[in-house]
């Protein structure tokens, strides 16, 4: 997996060495708005960052080619003060207390849960996203004859019917709306919006797919289809 550069200026610098959590949690970040650039090494995160720069860095300890602790402190001495998150499996109290005497923002144990990260992130870079209007997400998605309102949670049909979505559902059938006609792996979701993949996560899952499927009825052009042990397509038939 090499290395994903970004169009725009950098929000955030993920290093992360496992594909899976890297893919999927850089297009979280991308989804809620924030331009990220993933590197699975060091080395390219490094390089990185001293072409780019970052508001957060968000580096996993443990990586393929070095140690996250020691990465840290390199972008620290090349500029003092920079936002980090440590994001690992290690959960041993020295660990944790070493990445916050360093200066990290915070240190996050995986697994972790989305929502919470990105309050997080949200908290840290809220300065910074209403002095710059660019970095502001279009909370609007269209889908058929349906319209989400990320920001109000609404579903409306374009005949003035309109529903308040939880948190949860809005941001799943966003997700889906994004990656509409298109497989979107259950492990994937699971890892987005619940940050682990146990069984009684799935089971939440199948629960709130089912609620998307009656939001949807509204437009009989639309519907999700379950593919057996894979995850779920959202149909737009035209």
């Amino acid at each position: 997996m090499g290395l994903l550069i970004a169009k725009n200026r950098i929000d955030i610098l993920l290093i992360e060495d496992e594909p899976d959590l890297g893919e999927v949690f850089s297009r979280y970040l991308r989804y809620k708005g924030f331009s990220v650039v993933w590197a699975c090494t060091m080395k390219a995160g490094l390089e990185v960052f001293e072409e780019n720069g970052a508001k957060l860095v968000i580096v996993d300890v443990q990586l393929p080619d070095g140690n996250g602790f020691d990465l840290a402190q390199e972008i620290l001495q090349r500029k003092a003060g920079q936002p980090i998150f440590f994001l690992t499996a290690l959960h041993q109290r020295n660990a944790r207390l070493k990445g916050l005497s360093m200066g990290a923002v915070d240190y996050i144990a995986k697994p972790f849960d989305m929502d919470e990260i990105l309050l997080k992130i949200r908290n840290l870079l809220a300065v910074a996203a209403a002095s710059t209007p660019d970095t502001v997400p279009n909370t609007g998605l269209r889908i058929g004859q349906l319209s989400l309102d990320m920001a109000r949670y609404n579903l409306t049909d374009g005949q003035g019917g309109a529903q308040k979505l939880t948190v949860r559902e809005a941001e799943l059938l966003g997700h889906l709306i994004l990656n509409k006609n298109l497989l979107v792996k259950k492990k994937d979701l699971l890892l987005l919006f619940w940050g682990n993949t146990d069984f009684f996560n799935g089971k939440s899952l199948e629960v709130f797919i089912s609620r998307i499927r009656k939001l949807l009825q509204a437009d009989n052009k639309l519907h999700i289809e379950s593919i057996y042990g894979l995850g779920y397509i959202l149909h737009e038939n035209r």
